[in-house]
């Protein structure tokens, strides 16, 4: 990795993550302000300590994920690296049993198609998987393993930045957010597009690994 990819990569998923800091700091605002309550809102303030955990845990979990990206960090201050991923751990797994927990409890809302429930139970459930595959190889100082499913989850918990640009296109050509099936596609999507970047980041990795050692 190039010392400029060291620092783009690290600030692009910074910057991933704004928009979604922005409706998260809305939404704990709404929660905590006494806001009126409405047919979209009502689900959020029949728990409202799990949605503000699942925000702040999600959003500082993008955050600190994302300076583990920078290869320089992390042999600059190994120590701060290692702390910093039992953070992320711990974050992660409150992120994606949050989610997990409002998906099976809270109404279905009549903006959502009939799959974004299922599309939510998988990732959730994958994401939930990811992190404790990561703790498992790290105890077992399984290293490139750990590193792998740690990148997994932290694409799987980053969908909500990607979602905004999957909605994109229904914004721009018909003025409005998707619904029904549409939302759920564009929801999935979010999700699949950082599942797939992360299976070709591990791939272009193993298979920088195999040329160097074929060279010698």
């Amino acid at each position: 990795m190039s010392k400029k990819s060291d620092l783009l990569i690290p600030f692009g998923l910074i910057l991933l993550c704004f928009v979604p800091i922005f409706g998260g700091a809305m939404r704990i605002s709404e929660l905590t302000n006494n806001s009126t309550i409405t047919p979209q809102n009502e689900r959020f303030f029949t728990a409202p300590t799990v949605v503000v955990a699942h925000i702040i845990c999600s959003l500082v979990y993008g955050l600190l994920g994302a300076l583990q990206f920078s290869r320089g960090f992390r042999r600059k201050f190994i120590q701060w690296h290692r702390k910093a991923g039992t953070v992320l751990v711990f974050l992660g797994f409150t992120s994606a049993l949050t989610g997990l927990w409002m998906t099976q409890t809270f109404p279905h809302v009549p903006t959502d198609g009939p799959t974004l429930y299922w599309v939510r139970i998988i990732v959730g459930v994958a994401m939930t998987l990811c992190l404790l595959w990561a703790v498992l190889a790290i105890r077992q100082k399984q290293f490139k393993h750990h590193g792998a499913w740690m990148i997994r989850a932290y694409a799987l918990g980053m969908g909500a930045g990607t979602q905004v640009f999957t909605h994109l296109p229904w914004v721009i050509a018909l003025g409005g957010i998707p619904t029904g099936l549409e939302r759920d596609a564009a929801m999935a999507a979010g999700w699949l597009i950082n599942a797939l970047l992360a299976e070709w980041i591990l791939w272009r990795k193993t298979s920088n690994r195999s040329i160097i050692k074929a060279q010698y």
